[in-house]
Parts: C-alpha cells; structure tokens; sequence
C-alpha cells in the first residue's frame, strides 16, 4: 500500500500533524466531494432528478457490508446517542431487571441507561483495571435479572479493545442482549456482528470513518426488530413511506421502522465517500496500519519515560495510546504541542491520548515524541 499517495485525500497533512482521530477527524476528499455533489445539485436543481433516497440506500449497503450485517438491520442515526436511546427506550423493562457496563464509558453509553434507574432498573459497572476491563469483571455481574450489557467496542480513553467475540457468545448463551458502542472501531478495527453475536450497534461518523458529524449507524438483528418498539415515529418509519394519498400505519420490515422523517442527506453522502475510501484500501490493511504506528509510539513513549496505559496485548490494543508523566502538567503538553509544533491529541481524564490513523506517517510519530518534554 502506497500510504504516502493516500495522504493526498486529506488536506489536513498541509496544515497540522494530526493524531486525534478518537475525537473529531478531519474528513477526506471523496467524503467532502461527496456533500458538495449534493449541495450542487441543490443549488442548481432543487431535488428534481436527484434520486437522493436510493443513493442513501447505496450507503446503507456500504455500512451494512462494514459489519458484515444485512442492508435492512441497518439504518442511520443522528449520532451514538440516538441510536443507544433507541435501545434503552424501546425494550420493554420491568422493575428489578438490570444493565452491565462499565465505569469507563463514554456518556453517550451510560446516561441512556442510567435514566432507566427511575424504572426500577439497576445499572452495574465493571471497574477498569490498570487500562483494562477483564472480561471475569464484567461476566460476574451479570444475573439471571441481566437484560443487556452495554460496553464499547473500545474505550475512548485507555483504547482498550473489548473481546466481543467472547463477550458475544457468553451473552448469547445466557439470553442476555448485547449492545455495543462502536464509535472508536468502525473504520480502524474490525467489527462483524454476526461472529460476534452482537445485537445492537450504535456509532457516529465522525471518528475514525474520517466523516462529518452528525450522521451515524444503528444495527439492530434482524430477529429483535419485532422486540425493540419505535421510539420516534413519522412517515420515515413506515412500510409505505411514498404513499402519500393515505395513511397506513404499518411500521417498516427493516431497521427503517427507527427513521423518523427525511434524512440528512448531505452527511449520509458524505458518510459515503468515507466509505468509499476505506473498501478501496481495505479495512485488514487499516488496522495492520494503525497498529503498526501505534506500537511505534508507544516505544518511543516508554524510551523517553512516559508511563503508557493502554493495553498493546495481541487482541487489546487499539489505534488510541494514552499515557502520562508524574512531572507534567497534561494540559500544558497538549497545548504546547498544538501551538508551538501543530501536533493535535488529546487529554481525557488527566492522560495525555494520541490516535493516530492510517495515512499519519512514521515521521509524524517521531515527530511527537520528540516534542515531548522530557519526564
């Protein structure tokens, strides 16, 4: 792979060293040409002759591929959120039933869950061990009252990568629903739904698909589609959405009974230019890649004497490496990188973290260890 040719789909290289993909990536060529397609054609032709609605079906079949799902479990979604809240506001609860995360979740994978407790519903959370959440922990809190468990694909801040596929089939085994944050895995580490026996998925663009905000996925199996009610209902939602001449509530056979109305066209296709890059360089290519930098990284992090929290176990690591040093100020290093050597990361619970994708260079990772102050 020419990665140095694949740096010219993101302007971005121009102007910053940016190793923050686990918070707001900046977006490629295909992706940006894609949204000015559509706003051009606005401009010039309003919607006649625009076909925007089986071109959204294309990228549905894109994303679906992506997780190796089937086209009608998957819709899109406004953000993680959304499409967590579906789930904890459209299964059926009873009082004394519970929820199994962790206590290292990103908000979006807890509040919707936590607004369950004035139901009666428990939510119990794993600890975080030294950067990782053994799989025991989470197994161990789970009862004959567990109705989901709720974790991240990978945590946003140690970038600790969770054994879906363990976790999956002792789910599965137990009648226990699995729902999965995959923000921080979609478009760097693989995620199959099927081998995974992952139930329902939710996740933004905007992260390592290197597309706009505001515009995500949400999975559901196609078996739970009866069991999960619609939440928010419109026209979208139904089995006959075009007929406009007469009401016929019949929700969708699919993963579109969760749309509500008209789509925000200008990032689903822009979403679709994102997609378009990954297939060509091939997702086993993106994550040999990021892993690659990554474990580059963290040597040099821990020859310089920083002290590295994230997992780099065969099955744990992640394109996120957070790390830190007793002598510094965290706040001041990611500020001083910024200004005075325009390297962008981040600083998520007191850990300075770097996530860097497949088109950074190994130079640009020299380059941020070096910048950084000695311990």
């Amino acid at each position: 792979m020419d990665w140095e040719a694949v740096r010219d789909e993101f302007p971005v290289t121009r102007n910053y060293n940016f190793q923050n993909h686990a918070a707001v990536a900046p977006i490629s060529r295909r992706c940006a040409e894609a949204a000015r397609r559509y706003l051009d054609h606005l401009e010039h032709n309003a919607y006649l002759h625009g076909g925007f609605y089986k071109q959204a079906e294309r990228v549905r079949v894109q994303l679906a591929a992506l997780i190796n799902a089937k086209p009608d479990e998957v819709t899109f979604t406004k953000n993680t959120s959304e499409g967590i809240s579906f789930v904890a506001n459209g299964l059926s609860w009873q009082r004394g039933d519970n929820v199994v995360t962790t206590n290292v979740e990103f908000q979006a994978n807890m509040y919707p869950w936590q607004a369950l407790r004035e139901r009666g519903v428990e939510v119990r959370m794993a600890l975080e061990e030294d950067g990782r959440i053994p799989l025991e922990r989470i197994v161990e809190l789970i009862d004959g009252r567990t109705r989901v468990v709720a974790i991240s694909s990978v945590q946003f801040v140690s970038g600790f990568r969770t054994d879906l596929a363990t976790l999956g089939e002792y789910c599965a085994g137990k009648g226990v629903l699995l729902c999965v944050d995959a923000i921080q895995s979609l478009g760097a580490m693989p995620i199959d739904v099927r081998a995974m026996k992952i139930d329902f998925l939710a996740a933004d663009g905007h992260k390592w698909l290197c597309a706009p905000e505001g515009t995500g996925i949400f999975y559901v199996r196609k078996e739970l589609q009866g069991h999960l009610r619609p939440t928010t209902i419109g026209w979208m939602s139904m089995r006959h959405p075009f007929q406009y001449d007469r009401y016929q509530f019949e929700f969708a056979d699919s993963a579109r009974r969760y749309d509500s109305g008209s789509y925000n066209f200008a990032g689903i296709f822009a979403l679709g230019g994102a997609l378009e890059l990954i297939q060509e360089i091939g997702l086993p290519n993106i994550t040999e890649r990021i892993l690659s930098l990554t474990d580059r990284l963290v040597d040099g992090l821990r020859n310089k004497g920083y002290r590295v929290i994230s997992s780099r176990t065969a099955g744990e690591a992640s394109g996120i490496v957070a790390f830190f040093s007793d002598a510094h100020d965290p706040n001041r290093i990611q500020q001083h990188l910024q200004d005075e050597h325009r390297i962008v990361i981040a600083v998520r619970c007191g850990r300075l973290r770097a996530s860097p994708h497949f088109y950074n260079t190994e130079s640009e990772i020299d380059q941020l260890i070096e910048a950084l102050p000695r311990p």
